[in-house]
């Protein structure tokens, strides 16, 4: 299965630039991960069966949320495309549920980055997009969001 962007490009048309969801998106995944791996290692250290059964019930729990959230954070990065074109941005997320993002190098009027202190530290942000008709449009969390503002407004 090959890039959307690969798929859509008029003649003519080249990709300049190509980015993605950012990997902050397995945060919850990892802190989910911690948690089953602390209740498995304190199984290990109390001691009776009902406490230690308790514990390892406890992990096997963190452990399947864990699973859900890594498989559903990778499902949504491997599913997410961001590209500016020497034409248009184009964002698309989803894969049975499409849905994309299609807007004209000409008709944005400005674009906006907004950055946390982790997104600074960590190279992630929000962007919104604003044509000339007063069309807003957002993409979240996305990686190196100056790179991606930068290759839009230089034209």
């Amino acid at each position: 299965m090959g890039r959307f962007i690969d798929d859509i490009l008029q003649p003519g048309e080249k990709v300049l630039y190509s980015t993605n969801a950012h990997w902050i998106f397995f945060l919850p995944a990892i802190a989910a991960w911690i948690v089953a791996i602390a209740f498995f290692v304190a199984s290990g250290m109390v001691v009776g069966d009902t406490p230690m059964l308790l514990l390892l019930s406890l992990a096997a729990i963190s452990a399947i949320f864990a699973l859900y959230k890594t498989a559903t954070a990778w499902f949504h990065r491997w599913t997410t495309e961001t590209d500016v074109t020497n034409l248009r941005v184009v964002h698309k997320t989803g894969f049975i549920k499409r849905q994309t993002i299609e807007m004209s190098l000409d008709k944005i009027a400005s674009v906006n980055v907004d950055q946390t202190i982790a997104g600074r530290i960590f190279n992630y942000g929000d962007v919104k997009l604003y044509s000339v008709g007063d069309a807003e449009e957002e993409i979240r969390m996305l990686t190196s969001p100056l790179e991606f503002r930068n290759a839009i407004t230089a034209r």
